[in-house]
């Protein structure tokens, strides 16, 4: 029940050297939407996706001194996520590789509908320096999303589902090594 400012969410996983950044959140929409997303950092594909990272990133408004920690980064400037996005770009196609693993998981092991893997320029991703992801396991304006969210049962598939991906992952990347 804690804040923790976005800056500082990237940090902790560097400080500990972490391998892997992946940060887990629940969406919102209109009642209609469904489904999970998994995004990594990269330049926006669509202006859909520029207006998620937008609404995303402005809770950093809520944060003192926001304009200095970010170094200037403006939550509504398009160049501001692009900047961001080349930030991120040595480690892209490890996070791909794991948000595809995470969605394919969503959809085929736990049977839930899968909006793809998209990238934006979130800033919860952009200081970290490792591959990172940010999985949006649902909407809770979706009633039907919002039980299942809230049932114990539904977490723990959703919870085995990104572990599943995590350790085909790192399967993957020590066989190649």
């Amino acid at each position: 029940d804690t804040f923790v400012e976005l800056i500082d969410r990237a940090g902790i996983a560097n400080k500990n050297n972490a391998d892997l950044f992946i940060s887990i959140h629940l969406n919102a929409g209109p009642a209609s939407a469904y489904g999970t997303e998994t995004y990594t950092m990269g330049l926006h594909t669509s202006n859909n996706n520029l207006a998620v990272a937008k609404r995303e990133n402005a809770v950093i408004l809520q944060e003192d001194d926001y304009k200095e920690k970010y170094g200037g980064f403006d939550p509504n400037s398009p160049q501001s996520h692009i900047m961001f996005a080349l930030h991120q770009s040595a480690y892209i196609e490890n996070s791909l590789r794991f948000a595809q693993k995470v969605e394919n998981e969503f959809k085929n092991r736990v049977g839930r509908t899968s909006r793809g893997v998209k990238q934006a320029g979130f800033l919860v991703l952009w200081k970290s320096y490792m591959p990172s992801v940010l999985i949006e396991a649902g909407f809770l304006t979706n009633p039907a999303e919002e039980k299942f969210l809230n049932d114990k049962t539904g977490q723990t598939y959703m919870a085995s589902g990104i572990y599943r991906a995590f350790k085909e992952y790192k399967q993957e990347l020590e066989a190649m090594n």
